[in-house]
């Protein structure tokens, strides 16, 4: 197990899942959750290839903080298929200080240990990570 700079480890099954999401595409997203007991990162919720944004963005509790990585497919401009991997930390405003403070701190360091990752989101509310954004921040 990896030790972040905060003090959380990140539980290898984090990054099994993730491995298995980028290199296998079993998965179209993972939530990942900071257990503070335990002081480490785990999964939390892995989802099916066929599962949609909208499964993705249900999955996030609306008043506490997660981190996620969710696999988004499209066509360019020229019709190629392509794929980007989203890191999403998701921060709503209705969650706990402490709750906020503990993602922040430990967000770069999990980072790092998913390698891989093309872009980033930082979200508070819905609106954005909407699929227009994920969309917008794929090309």
């Amino acid at each position: 197990m990896a030790n972040a700079a905060s003090g959380m480890a990140v539980h290898d099954e984090c990054k099994l899942r993730f491995l298995e999401l980028k290199a296998k595409r079993t998965h179209r997203f993972i939530i990942f959750k900071i257990e503070e007991k335990q002081k480490q990162v785990v999964v939390e919720k892995v989802g099916e290839p066929t599962q949609t944004y909208e499964d993705f963005a249900a999955s996030l509790p609306a008043d506490e903080c997660r981190y996620a990585v969710y696999d988004f497919d499209f066509v360019t401009a020229e019709n190629c298929q392509k794929s980007r991997i989203f890191f999403i930390a998701w921060s709503p405003d209705t969650s706990r200080i402490r709750n906020k403070m503990i993602y922040a701190s430990s967000k770069d360091r999990f980072k790092r240990e998913l390698d891989g990752i093309q872009v980033e989101l930082q979200a508070t509310d819905p609106t954005e990570m909407g699929l227009d954004v994920i969309k917008s921040r794929a090309n």
